[in-house]
């Protein structure tokens, strides 16, 4: 398979040679059977040094736009990503979220390791944002645990809007798994729910040294576009920015405002 091909041929030693990549606690990822490998998400590179450092095959959902591009190019990129093992999943709320996590848990059940970046899309701005609650959802709906994955310097190899990638070293840093099985027959519950997405989040946060935004990434990125309409591109104020305290996640779950699944 061409996962296997481009991780030990054709990508892999040139991407070890070139960024030095690091990774710490390997051993907290299963040797077999399913788990959910939930990262923060900094870069498009995020996709390729995961996988370089885990001797295990990810498989990512990742959005359409990567399947559906116009022309040569788009149909390379969709042949390269199918071809890697990632899955097209279409984003927003509603039938296209319920769509994403049965895909996901079709993963799971074949006994995969699934990776899925919380936040839905890339920081903006190298903080961590608020997660979206499709990966609670799965959790609990399969029993598997979560294992919070947090990626060190991609933003700086490759931020946002970049298309070649700069020298640099980046990391990988596995937290221990969570286990969510006191939760047992409550995945429909939107406050559990968001209280298990709280507790992974707060372990990213953690892990990656993140300074933690208390909003939706995609909201942060409407407002950066908006500020850049207007001719500016200071960070919007006023936005609910507040680190996760340790063992208060229950607290937090006293949210009303509904959540995206995926």
């Amino acid at each position: 398979m061409l996962y296997w091909l481009l991780r030990r041929i054709l990508l892999g030693p040139l991407l070890r040679v070139v960024y030095r990549p690091w990774a710490k606690g390997l051993e907290n990822i299963p040797d077999q059977g399913p788990a959910i490998l939930a990262s923060n998400h900094l870069s498009f590179s995020d996709h390729f040094f995961l996988p370089l450092k885990v001797s295990r095959q990810i498989t990512f959902l990742a959005k359409s736009d990567y399947f559906n591009g116009p022309g040569v190019k788009g149909w390379l990129t969709a042949a390269f990503f199918r071809s890697a093992g990632q899955i097209p999943i279409e984003r927003g709320g509603g039938r296209a979220s319920e769509a994403a996590l049965k895909t996901g848990m079709k993963v799971l059940a074949r006994g995969e390791l699934l990776g899925i970046y919380p936040e839905g899309t890339r920081s903006p701005d190298g903080r961590l944002y608020r997660g979206k609650t499709g990966v609670a959802r799965m959790a609990l709906e399969t029993g598997v645990p979560v294992i919070p994955v947090a990626m060190i310097g991609t933003h700086k190899v490759q931020p946002p809007g970049t298309l070649m990638p700069k020298f640099g070293k980046v990391g990988v840093v596995i937290g221990k798994p969570l286990d969510f099985s006191r939760y047992e027959g409550m995945a429909t519950d939107r406050f559990v729910l968001r209280s298990v997405t709280d507790e992974i989040m707060y372990e990213l946060m953690v892990l990656s040294g993140q300074e933690y935004v208390d909003i939706y990434a995609a909201t942060m990125k409407e407002r950066l576009a908006a500020a850049k309409r207007a001719g500016g591109w200071e960070v919007p104020t006023g936005h609910a920015e507040s680190p996760v305290i340790p063992g208060a996640t229950a607290a937090r779950v006293a949210r009303t405002a509904p959540d995206d699944a995926a």
